[in-house]
């Protein structure tokens, strides 16, 4: 795993993590963050996820996220790289991935507006949080042949 943290940030930052899912037809599941006061990227497209609890691993913590807030299974979580969110939670943010070639629509989200799967073409008509669209090129750039 790479990370992009300077070294001494990462012992006592905060953690969080984050999963990239995409489908069978390449499609991203991205997940309209609720708009409301104090939360970190207000009503903007994002991945699930979210921070982890005191001592939990991201591992951890995306296996519990994904099925918090989505009821989601984690299988075949694929642990990439760790960034910074610095101009948001501040959390140092591990993003995994994975691929769920599900009903978007039939799962019970409990966080947010809306769960929806967008082609990576479209992407860039929506408002993501720059560090989240950061990973995902990332990680759609290492896919590439």
């Amino acid at each position: 795993m790479h990370a992009d943290i300077p070294t001494g940030q990462l012992p006592t930052a905060a953690r969080g993590a984050v999963a990239i899912i995409s489908n069978r037809r390449g499609e991203l599941l991205l997940h309209l963050r609720d708009d409301l006061p104090g939360i970190a990227w207000p009503a903007h497209w994002s991945l699930l996820g979210g921070g982890a609890e005191p001592g939990e691993s991201p591992a951890a913590a995306i296996v519990r996220e994904l099925d918090e807030e989505a009821g989601l299974p984690a299988r075949e979580l694929t642990e990439l790289f760790e960034t910074l969110d610095a101009h948001g939670s501040g959390q140092i943010v591990t993003f995994f991935s994975a691929s769920w070639d599900g009903d978007e629509h039939s799962l019970p989200l409990s966080e947010g507006v809306e769960l929806r799967f967008f082609a990576p073409e479209h992407l860039d008509t929506l408002t993501i949080p720059p560090f989240i669209r950061a990973g995902i090129t990332r990680h759609l750039a290492a896919r590439l042949p």
